[in-house]
């Protein structure tokens, strides 16, 4: 037992934390259902994980786990409470970020609001792994500030002409406007690994003959699954509920590759999702 005059131990020091947008050109394409299994995978891999809701006006990520946040992003932006007062516990053991729904003014927030959204990351005194962040779609400011403020960039696409004309679009945008030269791309809802597959080919070679500069990396594909289906009617991450499934089986696998990537070493001078911690490490670029 320590001397009753025994200074207390310090606090250990806040990690780095791997930040991944989940991203699409559309809607529709199942990008909040893999950022939540993706978290939830990642959780069940020991990773101490974060799920941002980040589709600000239309959140569905506490619909979608079932979750009945009491405060969300929206009283946040509005100064009613601090960002550690909305986290909720979602399954294994991860942590939600909800936001709002229906709310037009979080919709519409400025750019530099959204650049605030990320900075309040920097105050967060908890510990660590990765932070998940579901975007909006599209190209709006939002989508494009989240991407840019993450490590990595997962665009996520299904087989539809729409789809791949709009992930063409983001990520050329993304290039160009925010210097994000390096995503991943997840094919979802395919019937199987070859089509997945010849997706991420045919968004590549667009990618490649009109966008040189940009790196497209194929992360993994999603099949078509009833259970999948029967998790969302369910409220209920398909990674926790139906472990065994064909789409929690190849979401584990895509979290076992982004769980090998090493998080940040450095911050890149621009903005970033808990830069400060990064820079507390003396590792500024």
């Amino acid at each position: 037992m320590p001397a009753a005059n025994a200074p207390l131990a310090s606090p250990a020091p806040l990690t780095p934390v791997r930040s991944i947008a989940v991203t699409g050109g559309k809607g529709g394409v199942g990008k909040t259902n893999l950022s939540v299994n993706l978290a939830a995978s990642l959780a069940l891999l020991g990773k101490r994980t974060l799920l941002l809701d980040a589709d600000l006006g239309l959140a569905n990520v506490d619909v979608l786990l079932g979750l009945s946040p009491q405060n969300t992003l929206a009283d946040l932006v509005s100064g009613r409470c601090e960002l550690d007062d909305i986290i909720l516990e979602g399954p294994a053991g991860m942590l939600v970020v909800p936001a709002a729904s229906g709310r037009r003014h979080m919709a519409e927030l400025q750019p530099a609001q959204h650049v605030g959204l990320v900075n309040v990351f920097n105050d967060l005194q908890r510990q660590l792994d990765v932070l998940v962040v579901d975007t909006a779609a599209g190209i709006t400011d939002s989508v494009l500030t989240f991407c840019q403020a993450a490590q990595d960039a997962i665009v996520v696409v299904c087989d539809e002409p729409a789809s791949i004309t709009d992930a063409y679009a983001l990520i050329k945008v993304l290039a160009r406007e925010r210097g994000v030269d390096r995503m991943q791309v997840v094919a979802n809802m395919v019937r199987n690994p070859a089509e997945g597959r010849a997706l991420y080919d045919k968004l590549a070679r667009v990618c490649e003959r009109f966008l040189g500069d940009v790196s497209l990396n194929f992360l993994g594909a999603v099949p078509h699954c009833d259970w999948l289906r029967m998790a969302v009617q369910r409220q209920q991450a398909v990674a926790t509920a139906y472990p065994a499934s064909a789409s929690a089986r190849a979401i584990a696998e895509i979290a076992r590759r982004a769980a090998r990537w090493e998080p940040p070493v450095a911050a890149r001078g621009n903005i970033e999702f808990f830069m400060d911690r990064m820079i507390r490490q003396g590792a500024v670029a």
